[in-house]
């Protein structure tokens, strides 16, 4: 390995991200701080409970780069991904209604 192959290493920043995970954080969020919902308790506790529920619903994609994270952004924010992730986030959003853990 070349003394600049080792520093590149070393300096480029490497961490394992679920793109699916930010994805869906963030439309939760945006989902039940909207007038969709405005009942609906908005504490950490439901909202990670309603992330949690979401994403054992979907597929995971995990990346460790930039380039991997927008390639993945790409096949996710497509319409219908987007309308299956929706699907899951307003059903996790009923079970956490119906069998809130506080």
């Amino acid at each position: 390995m070349t003394e600049q192959m080792k520093t590149s290493i070393v300096t480029e920043e490497v961490k394992l991200l679920n793109v699916t995970e930010e994805i869906v954080r963030g439309l939760v969020t945006f989902t039940i701080h909207g007038p969709d919902y405005p009942t609906f308790c908005r504490c950490q506790k439901c909202e990670l409970d309603i992330c949690a529920i979401t994403l054992n619903h979907l597929d995971n994609h995990f990346v460790t780069t930039k380039e991997a994270r927008e390639r993945a952004y790409t096949i996710l924010k497509t319409p219908e991904s987007i309308e299956k992730i929706n699907k899951q986030i307003i059903h996790a959003i009923h079970i956490v209604s119906q069998k809130s853990t506080h």
